[in-house]
C-alpha cells in the first residue's frame, strides 16, 4: 500500500493537520491549503492551532514534494494546485459553517471539490471528511467533480466518506486513538477506504455499509451532545430560580451507574453548535420539522443572555451600579485549552452585559489577539491588564489552565462577583455557577 497510494489533503486546519501528520508516518503526503501564511507556518514546523506539536510536525516534514520520489514518505504543504496533481487519494477537510440564518453553509465543500476536479484522474478515489448532512457527498460534491473533471463517477473516479473526530486541544483522545468510520461509493472502494485508514488508526476502524449511513453517523454524534446539554441547560435555568446548585445535584445524580454525565454551559464551536442544523435542514428539506433537535439548539445559544442576566442579578443585589461597571471575562475560544475562536458562545456573554451598559474586558492567553480583533472587535487583552484589582465582576467563560491559580481576591473588588460558567472554582472562591 505504502508504494501504491499518494494522498493529497485538502485543509488543513485542526482537522486536517493532524491527519496528513498521520498518514505522512507511512505514506508520502501533500497538505494543501489555499492560505499562504498557513503554508509558510507549517513548512517553518510552527502548528499555530496547536493540535499537532512541533517537533512531531517537523519529524514528518518534507522539504520537497515525495510524490516526485518513489517509495519516499512525508509530508510537503503547499498552497499551489500543481503540487497535488499526481496524487491518486484525495482528502477533503474543509468547514461546513451554517450562515447568518443558520442554514447550511456547503461553499468551502463545492470550492475544495472544484479544486480537486481540476486534477482528478482516471482511477483516483476522493475521500470527504467534513460533517454533512446525508446525501451531501454523493448529491452535492459529485456533481461538482463529475462537471469540471469530464470524468464519470463509480467508472473513472470514486468516492468516500470517513467522517472527522478531532476533539481540539485533547491530547489524549489524538486522531490515530479515535476509532474511524470509513465507507465508500461501492463495496471495493468501501473496503480500499477502511483499509487506508485502518493502517494508520490503532484504535481501528468500521466500515458503514453506504456513505448516507457514515454522514448520518456523525451529523447525529454531535445532534446527541447538544441535546444532552440543553437539558443541563434547562436544569440550571429551573434550579436557578430554586435557588439550588445544579452541579451539587449533577453531582447527586451521578452517583447512579447509568446517569449521563453532562454539564450546563456555552454550546459553540464548529461542531456542536452547528452540526445540529444540518441535520434540521435536510429533515425540513423532506417534509419533516424536526421540533427536538431545534428546541435544544435554540436553547443552548440562549445561555449567553441567561448568563448575562444572572450576573447582572447578582451585582444588583450587591449594590453595585450596572452601567459603567467594569467586568473582566476569562476566555473568548469555544473552548479551553484550545485557540480556535470560531463560534465562541462567550461573545454572546459580552455583548449582552455591554448592552446592559456594562464595560467588558475580556482576557485570553490562548487567542490570536489579530483573530478576536477581526472577529469579534471587542475590549481584548492576551495577558492579564496590569489594573486587576479594579473590576466589579468577573466571569469565567472558559476553563483555560492558566485560569483555574488565579487569585480571585486579588482581581475582583471586596463587594464584587465572581460567576463560573465552567464549576472549576472552589465554591468558596464565587458568588454563583452555572
Amino acid at each position: 500500500m505504502n508504494s501504491k497510494h499518494k494522498i493529497a489533503v485538502i485543509g488543513l486546519g485542526y482537522v486536517g493537520l493532524p491527519l496528513a501528520r498521520l498518514f505522512a508516518t507511512q505514506y508520502p503526503v501533500i497538505g494543501f491549503d489555499i492560505s499562504q501564511k498557513r503554508i509558510e507556518d507549517l513548512k517553518r514546523g510552527i502548528d499555530t492551532t496547536f493540535e499537532v506539536e512541533n517537533k512531531v510536525l517537523q519529524s514528518v516534514l518534507s522539504e520537497d514534494n515525495p510524490f516526485l520520489t518513489e517509495s519516499r514518505n512525508g509530508l510537503f504543504c503547499s498552497a499551489s494546485i500543481d503540487d497535488i496533481n499526481r496524487a491518486n487519494i484525495y482528502i477533503i477537510t474543509v468547514p461546513t459553517p451554517v450562515d447568518k440564518h443558520n442554514r447550511p453553509d456547503l461553499t468551502p465543500l463545492y470550492k475544495s471539490s472544484e479544486t480537486v476536479a481540476k486534477v482528478l484522474k482516471k482511477g483516483d478515489i476522493v475521500i470527504y471528511e467534513s460533517t454533512v448532512y446525508p446525501g451531501v457527498t454523493e448529491e452535492e460534491c459529485v456533481p461538482v467533480l463529475e462537471r469540471i473533471s469530464g470524468l464519470t463517477f463509480n467508472e473513472d473516479f470514486f468516492v468516500g466518506y470517513s467522517p472527522e473526530r478531532i476533539n481540539p486541544g485533547d491530547k489524549e483522545h489524538t486522531v490515530d486513538k479515535i476509532l474511524k468510520v470509513t465507507s465508500g461509493s461501492t463495496p471495493e472502494i468501501g473496503k480500499v477506504v477502511d483499509d487506508l485508514y485502518r493502517s494508520v488508526i490503532t484504535a481501528g476502524t468500521h466500515l458503514a455499509p453506504t456513505i448516507k449511513v457514515a454522514e448520518a453517523s456523525k451529523v447525529i454524534e454531535n445532534s446527541q451532545r447538544d441535546l444532552n446539554i440543553a437539558f443541563m441547560n434547562e436544569l440550571a435555568k429551573i434550579f436557578s430560580l430554586m435557588d439550588i446548585d445544579t452541579h451539587d445535584v449533577l453531582e447527586a445524580a451521578g452517583t447512579k451507574w447509568n446517569f449521563l454525565k453532562f454539564k450546563p454551559g456555552l454550546v459553540g464551536g464548529h461542531c456542536i453548535g452547528v452540526d445540529p442544523f444540518y441535520l434540521a435542514q435536510k429533515a425540513q428539506e423532506i417534509g419533516y420539522y424536526s421540533e427536538l433537535i431545534l428546541a435544544a439548539r435554540r436553547l443552548n445559544d440562549s445561555m449567553g443572555a441567561f448568563v448575562a442576566s444572572q450576573v447582572v442579578k447578582l451585582m444588583i443585589k450587591n449594590d453595585i451600579t450596572v452601567k459603567g461597571a467594569r467586568i473582566l471575562n476569562l476566555g473568548i475560544t469555544f473552548k479551553e485549552n484550545c485557540p480556535d475562536i470560531r463560534n465562541s458562545k462567550a461573545i454572546d456573554v459580552i455583548t449582552n452585559l455591554e448592552e446592559y451598559g456594562a464595560e467588558v474586558i475580556t482576557f485570553d492567553p490562548w487567542a490570536d489577539p489579530n483573530e478576536v480583533k477581526s472577529e469579534y472587535r471587542i475590549n481584548f487583552f492576551s495577558k492579564l491588564p496590569e489594573d486587576n484589582e479594579n473590576y466589579d465582576a468577573v466571569i469565567l467563560t472558559v476553563a483555560h489552565e492558566e485560569f483555574l491559580n488565579l487569585k480571585l481576591d486579588k482581581i475582583v473588588k471586596a463587594k464584587g462577583v465572581v460567576y463560573d460558567v465552567k464549576g472549576v472554582f472552589p465554591k468558596a472562591d464565587i458568588d454563583k455557577r452555572l
